[in-house]
């Protein structure tokens, strides 16, 4: 692989409109301003190719080598015994939200079944990383494929992790608003009892209350339970 041609091929897809836009949301300035759809077809053409060349040559200086590195591992072919060793070793270069959840939402092979329980005690390791960064990923992949009947009980007890880090913070919180909208009584028992920092409580209920899956009567009841 001549890493100087990839490159090259993500400055000719450079968007400048986008690069101002995509700067402001995820503050850095550590971009060339490529859309994401380029970046998957870039991630999917390096994944049917010499990825693992690719990862040993990556310069992980910008935004863009870092998510096509994250996407890629999602279009790989492999289990998750052999996935995971390369998810990890990307795992330390994820500095920006953007980086974390679009990597997260590509990841389809938490989907399946029986990679569920094999990875769900890597999830919790996650989630106690001293890198919040790290921290947040776990969450989000709780978000994405684990909240369901089997696991709901253990993503909610999770959620007690005390951050001082914005964005764990706020993904707990959208963990726990989603977490209401398909378990809604579970939910409200937790948040009766938990361990929640105030800021992240009522960052959860401010989002449960904004979603349009909840009802007018519920969400009365909800703002009568945010603290002060």
């Amino acid at each position: 692989m001549n890493y100087d041609k990839f490159l090259n091929k993500l400055y000719n897809l450079q968007d400048l409109k986008y690069k101002r836009f995509q700067s402001k949301l995820i503050s850095s300035d550590k971009l060339i301003g490529v859309r994401t759809p380029d970046l998957k077809r870039i991630a999917k053409i390096i994944a049917k190719e010499n990825y693992l060349e690719f990862f040993r040559l990556n310069r992980h200086t910008i935004y863009e080598e870092n998510l096509v590195h994250g996407l890629i591992l999602g279009y790989l072919k492999l289990d998750y015994i052999k996935l995971k060793p390369l998810i990890d070793e990307f795992l330390p270069f994820i500095d920006n939200w953007a980086v974390c959840d679009l990597t997260v939402s590509n990841l389809k092979i938490y989907k399946k079944n029986e990679t569920k329980d094999k990875c769900f005690n890597d999830i919790k390791k996650y989630i106690e990383s001293s890198n919040p960064w790290i921290n947040r990923f776990g969450y989000t992949l709780l978000l994405n494929y684990f909240i369901e009947d089997k696991y709901i009980d253990i993503v909610l007890k999770l959620c007690n992790k005390r951050s001082d880090f914005y964005y764990v913070k706020m993904a707990i919180s959208w963990l726990i608003s989603i977490c209401y909208i398909k378990f809604k009584n579970k939910t409200i028992n937790y948040l009766k009892n938990c361990n929640l920092d105030n800021w992240t409580y009522n960052k959860a209920i401010q989002k449960i209350i904004e979603s349009n899956r909840v009802s007018s009567e519920d969400k009365i009841v909800l703002k009568g339970m945010k603290k002060k």
